[in-house]
């Protein structure tokens, strides 16, 4: 690109210079690349070599930008930039140098020009070209179900604690008629607005990880997603959109609330062999304090790239057998939780092979007999055959190297009297459901019978049978 050709004699003389190891990149490249930096002024240049004509990128660094130490599992000598009321707000970028008396003096040296820039002056001439940059991958640990932040989030405004603060779209997207929806409906919720602040602090860091519609192209889109258990005391979200713009984003997130360096790793591998077009992240919340997310790739993938993504054992061979006896080849979605503590979880969603629904039904309940989950109540059962006819079930399962995690049947498009019918038998919450339905003008794209395990909930998700509605939120264009 036209900005990036600064070669590295025209930052002379630098106000420091010498190489680190670099994060970033998108699948293709997603790894730790050796680079020669160069700080000048308000930027950090990087190259592929120390007399390069033209730079791989920068980082700008402004008021309040926060340069320190940061502990890596596999990584020693590292730190991180983390961007604070510039265009990189609350970006993370890391880098890692041979020694530590390098690292320190980059620390140093960054330090100093952003006491300069905080002060009002100029610490030395800087090109400006508005180049794009390359963020960093995450480190550190979380456990989501009792969240750990990491210490990691400095952010130029305080996070909102109540739902009924003003939520802003990433990007200037607060016109966005489908973001409006997506924070009409995390308002509708009662638990949500009226609960642990810390949900809502989540939700904040998730929603603002998203890329805003201006930096698709015109022919790409951003899908948003929402389910929710029928007496309205779990939430899942989903998005997803192109890969390229999603990727880094992706990672500050899982940076933000501390993902572990491990599972980026996971998600770079996984990422570099299915390749896909589109790429989302997740998060659930519940009642009870909650809180989880992950990655999932929304596009066809094999089988065998599946239970790779996964973790071996006893699950992954029962999944791969059943798939192969019944004529499954690929899964339509796939992804995983990106938690601190094993067991990690995947999750693989799959379109039922047969002519009518008779047929994918009894596939269905064959899958919960095989992987050992009690068969659908009798009385859920009768009200699937007695509404749902259409066919098009799909079956979504989790997997983890300790046993199955959970299953669920979904079935597209209930009806109002199937819905009603559901609510009705499960405790349901139609008066919660009738609301947010109204904020999104949509029925549910589909109702899941989904089963946990026990074991699995950890004191903060409902175990057993639950009854879930899918609700397609929007889709997101450029303009």
């Amino acid at each position: 690109m036209e900005e990036l050709n600064v070669p590295v004699s025209t930052l002379q003389p630098s106000d420091y210079e010498g190489w680190f190891t670099k994060c970033g990149g998108s699948f293709a490249t997603f790894s730790w690349k050796r680079r020669w930096g160069v700080l000048k002024g308000n930027r950090l240049w990087y190259y592929a070599g120390m007399d390069d004509e033209v730079a791989k990128g920068y980082i700008e660094l402004g008021p309040g930008t926060v340069c320190q130490e940061a502990e890596g599992k596999k990584k020693k000598n590292l730190f991180t930039i983390q961007g604070r009321g510039i265009k990189h707000a609350n970006r993370v970028f890391s880098m890692y140098t041979d020694t530590p008396g390098d690292m320190n003096q980059w620390i140093t040296a960054i330090r100093k020009n952003v006491a300069a820039i905080s002060a009002g002056n100029n610490p030395s001439s800087s090109n400006t070209f508005g180049a794009k940059d390359t963020p960093a991958s995450s480190l550190g640990g979380m456990n989501m179900t009792t969240p750990s932040y990491g210490g990691a989030i400095e952010t130029s405004q305080p996070a909102p604690t109540t739902a009924a603060a003003t939520t802003a779209a990433p990007g200037g997207q607060s016109g966005s008629p489908v973001r409006t929806k997506v924070t009409q409906a995390r308002d509708s919720i009662p638990f949500v607005t009226s609960g642990d602040p810390k949900l809502i602090e989540f939700w904040q860091i998730w929603y603002e990880s998203i890329p805003a519609r201006s930096e698709i192209n015109d022919d790409q889109s951003i899908q948003w997603d929402l389910a929710v258990s029928s007496d309205c005391t779990k939430l899942s979200w989903r998005t997803s959109g192109p890969q390229d713009t999603f990727i880094q984003k992706m990672v500050d997130f899982f940076w933000n609330v501390g993902a572990p360096e491990s599972e980026i790793d996971r998600l770079n591998d996984v990422g570099a062999s299915i390749n896909p077009i589109k790429i989302g992240s997740w998060i659930d919340m519940s009642a009870q304090g909650g809180m989880d997310g992950g990655w999932f790739f929304p596009v066809d993938v094999m089988i065998n790239l599946v239970i790779e993504a996964g973790d071996p054992g006893e699950p992954s061979k029962v999944l791969t057998q059943w798939c192969a006896q019944n004529g499954i080849t690929q899964c339509f979605s796939v992804g995983r939780d990106m938690g601190a503590a094993p067991p990690r979880q995947t999750e693989a969603r799959m379109q039922l092979p047969g002519s009518t629904f008779e047929q994918q039904y009894a596939l269905a309940c064959s899958a919960f007999s095989t992987f050992g989950f009690p068969s659908i109540p009798d009385n859920l059962s009768s009200l699937i055959n007695e509404h749902a006819k259409a066919g098009g079930l799909m079956l979504s399962v989790v997997t983890s190297s300790e046993g199955f995690v959970r299953i669920g049947l979904l079935i597209p498009n209930p009806s109002r009297e199937f819905q009603a019918g559901l609510a009705d038998a499960t405790s349901g919450r139609l008066d919660i459901l009738s609301r947010l339905e109204g904020v999104l003008c949509k029925s549910p794209s589909a109702v899941e019978f989904q089963y946990l395990n026990r074991g699995f909930g950890y004191g903060v998700y409902k175990e057993g049978f639950d009854v879930i509605f899918h609700y397609n939120i929007g889709e997101e264009r450029q303009f």
